[in-house]
C-alpha cells in the first residue's frame, strides 16, 4: 500500500471547492478515461481536490503521477467467477479493502466518488455507500464489468461509452479521452503529423497498431504484406509494441520500401492524423477515439475473453464506417484483397470517415464532469 501525497484528496488545499476521488486502474482502458475525467474537472474547477485510487501494480502508478494527480492505493480484490479456494479468502480481503477505502474517502473529505471499473472499484463503491458519499460511474465496454454492475446498484449517475451497453441507470456519454485526441482536426494536422512520424505527406498511408503491448497476428500479417503494400504505392507505419519489433530470419529488423516500424508512438493523435486507414485491435478506447476523430479503421478483435472487442466495433462496422476481420482470418492475402484497395479508394475513405464521425463523441470527459458536479450537489 502506498500513498503519494500526505493529503491526496485535498491536493494541498485547505478548502477545495470540491473534493473528488476517482477509482480505477490496472490497464490503460481504465486509467485513460479516469485521467480524462480528472483533467475535465480540473479545467472546470481549478481549485477542486482530486485524488486517484488504484493498486500498487497497475499502470496508474506511473501514469497518474505523471499527469499531475495524487495517487493512493488499496489491495487488489479479484472476484472469482467460479468456486475455488480463492473464494474462501474473499470476505476477509474485501473487508480489509473496504476499511482502507473508507480511510481514503474520509481523509480526502470526499464529496463524490467516481469509478471507472476494475478490481479497485468494488471496495471503493461499498465504502462510499456506507459513508453516504454519492457515486458516479463510467462504463467503458459494451458488456459492463462486474465491479460497475455492483456500483450501479447505489448510483443514478452512470455514463456509458457505447449505446449498446446495458447497465442500471446507464446513459450514453461517450468515452472520456485526452483533449489532444478529442480536439483533433485530422485534415489540418495531417502534414505535420506525417513529418513527425517520418512519413511522406503525399502517399496513401496505412498505420498498424496492436496497442502498447503489440499484437502478434497483426505484426505477422503486415510483415508478410510489406512488398504488396509498397507495390501499390502505400506507405506503412507499423507500431509493433514494446519489445515486439518485427525481425527477419537472420535476426535483423525488417526493412522494406515505404515501410517503417517503431515500437511505440507517444502521441497517438499524430498516428490518427497521419493515417488514411488504421489497422488495429478494437478495444473500447481505440474504437471510441477513431470514431471521434473520423478515421476509417480495420478492426481485428482479440480472439480471447468474452467477445467484447467484436461488440465494441459492431456499431461502426454496421454503419460501414469500419471493416472487421477475425483474428484467424487476417493474413497477407486478406490485406491484399481488402486493405490495399481500401487505402487507394479516396472516395470510399471519405465516406467512411464521415460515417465514423457521426458516431463519435468528443466531449465525453466534459459530460462526465457535469455528472460529477451534479452528483456532488456543487
Amino acid at each position: 500500500m502506498t500513498e503519494n501525497n500526505p493529503a491526496p484528496g485535498r491536493a494541498g488545499r485547505e478548502h477545495p471547492s470540491l473534493s473528488v476521488v476517482l477509482a480505477g486502474g490496472g490497464t490503460a482502458g481504465h486509467v485513460s478515461p479516469l485521467l480524462a475525467i480528472a483533467h475535465a474537472l480540473r479545467n472546470r474547477l481549478p481549485q477542486a481536490g482530486i485524488l486517484a485510487v488504484g493498486t500498487d501494480d497497475g499502470l496508474e502508478t506511473r501514469l497518474v503521477p505523471a499527469a499531475g494527480f495524487a495517487l493512493a492505493t488499496i489491495p487488489r480484490v479479484p472476484l472469482p467467477r467460479r468456486p475455488s479456494p480463492e473464494l474462501l479468502k474473499l470476505p476477509a480481503r474485501m473487508r480489509r479493502a473496504v476499511a482502507r477505502s473508507k480511510d481514503i474517502l474520509t481523509d480526502a473529505r470526499a464529496d463524490v466518488l467516481v469509478g471507472v471499473g476494475g478490481y479497485v472499484c468494488t471496495p471503493m463503491y461499498l465504502a462510499a455507500k456506507s459513508l453516504a458519499i454519492p457515486i458516479v460511474i463510467h462504463e467503458a465496454n459494451t458488456k459492463a464489468g462486474l465491479a460497475n454492475k455492483v456500483g450501479a446498484r447505489y448510483s443514478s449517475h452512470v455514463g456509458t461509452a457505447f449505446a449498446a451497453t446495458r447497465i442500471r441507470n446507464g446513459r450514453l456519454v461517450g468515452m472520456p479521452m485526452r483533449a489532444a485526441v478529442a480536439g483533433l482536426d485530422r485534415q489540418a494536422a495531417r502534414n505535420g503529423a506525417r513529418a513527425r512520424l517520418g512519413l511522406d505527406p503525399a502517399r496513401p498511408t496505412l498505420i498498424v497498431t496492436g496497442g502498447s503491448l503489440g499484437a502478434l497476428r497483426l505484426n505477422r500479417a503486415v510483415a508478410e504484406s510489406v512488398r504488396a503494400l509498397a507495390a501499390a504505392g502505400i506507405q506503412t507505419l507499423h507500431i509493433t509494441g514494446h519489445n515486439k519489433s518485427v525481425t527477419t530470419d537472420d535476426g535483423g529488423l525488417l526493412t522494406a520500401p515505404l515501410y517503417r516500424q517503431v515500437e511505440y508512438v507517444d502521441a497517438m493523435e499524430d498516428a490518427y492524423a497521419a493515417a488514411d486507414v488504421l489497422l488495429c485491435r478494437s478495444g473500447a478506447g481505440t474504437v471510441s477515439e477513431v470514431a471521434a476523430v473520423g478515421l476509417p479503421a480495420v478492426f481485428v478483435p482479440l480472439p480471447v475473453g468474452n467477445g467484447e472487442q467484436a461488440r465494441n466495433a459492431a456499431e461502426l462496422v454496421a454503419a460501414d464506417a469500419a471493416l472487421l476481420v477475425a483474428d484467424a482470418d487476417l493474413d497477407a492475402a486478406w490485406i491484399s484483397a481488402e486493405v490495399i484497395p481500401l487505402c487507394l479508394d479516396s472516395r470510399r475513405l471519405a465516406a467512411m470517415a464521415a460515417r465514423a464521425a457521426e458516431h463519435g463523441i468528443r466531449d465525453a470527459a466534459e459530460r462526465m464532469a457535469d455528472m460529477v458536479i451534479a452528483a456532488a450537489g456543487k
